[in-house]
């Protein structure tokens, strides 16, 4: 299931809350709109995009008009920002660093989330190679991975080491063991967190692998209270509405509240190390 369906689903099932709320049946709705009587159910679960005008007449027959603005949103946020990722990397990867670029620069707080891999802002050179060449071999996308990779270092130096801005990144366990390039690659980057999290701009949080089931894991990035980027196998979604953000802010804290910081977290990095020193 793609990530549009998903959100195609999630403003279904708003209205459908809204339909019931009026006690209306979806026949009843398709009538009082002029309808066929198979689009609401199909509007409601995600087989179907509802156009605007469709939004305001739900929200006018079902008394919900309060509600208009937000709904419209939702639907411009759908057909906007979903991006497949060999249009948005068909002009190669050192391209999409620089659309991330410009989301940072106006950003001073960044919060992210990834199961399985290190955020990029704490990439080494290697681990961001690697990382790379794969993208582009699975995607067949153009291979400029040396040029990305110095993209994503510059990003580095101008989000950590300059201004006001901060990082608040939980990464789950997994990440520690995930290989990515060889275990060369993977020796300099657990360094590297080991390192990151001294310095003063940047707070990392890991989520143990057996911290309690709280939220479903999805890798996810919060620039400040303006979007966040959520990404897929083969698309990332842009999310914009006020409360899906507030849901995602929601998810983080949550999963803030599970991980271990400080000297705890170094000790799991740690027993990562000896973990590949000793496989």
């Amino acid at each position: 299931m793609t990530t549009v369906h998903k959100a195609r689903e999630a403003l279904g099932e708003q209205l459908r809350d809204l339909r019931r709320d009026a006690e209306l049946s979806g026949r009843r709705l398709a009538e009082l709109a002029g309808w066929h009587p198979s689009k609401v159910s199909k509007i409601e679960y995600g087989k179907q995009t509802p156009t605007e005008d469709d939004i305001r007449s739900w929200c006018t027959l079902t008394g919900a008009e309060r509600h208009v603005a937000d709904l419209v949103a939702s639907l411009r946020n759908i057909d906007a920002a979903y991006l497949e990722w060999r249009r948005s990397l068909g002009a190669g990867i050192r391209r999409a660093q620089q659309k991330v670029n410009d989301i940072e620069s106006g950003t001073t707080l960044i919060r992210g989330y990834d199961p399985a891999l290190v955020p990029g802002l704490l990439h080494t050179p290697e681990y961001a190679e690697a990382i790379f060449r794969q993208v582009a071999e699975f995607n067949q996308t153009p291979n400029d991975a040396e040029e990305a990779v110095a993209a994503r270092m510059d990003r580095q130096q101008r989000y950590l080491y300059r201004g006001n801005r901060r990082v608040h990144y939980l990464i789950g366990e997994q990440a520690l063991y995930t290989t990515v390039g060889d275990d060369g690659v993977m020796f300099g980057q657990l360094d590297r967190l080991l390192t990151a999290m001294s310095l003063p701009r940047v707070l990392l949080g890991i989520v143990p692998a057996m911290a309690q089931y709280l939220v479903s894991p999805t890798n996810f990035i919060i620039y400040g209270n303006r979007l966040a980027i959520v990404e897929g196998v083969t698309a990332a979604l842009t999310i914009t509405q006020p409360r899906e953000l507030a849901a995602y802010g929601r998810a983080f804290e949550l999963l803030a509240e599970k991980s271990l910081t400080g000297d705890a977290a170094r000790k799991l990095v740690t027993r990562a190390l000896e973990a590949r020193r000793l496989g």
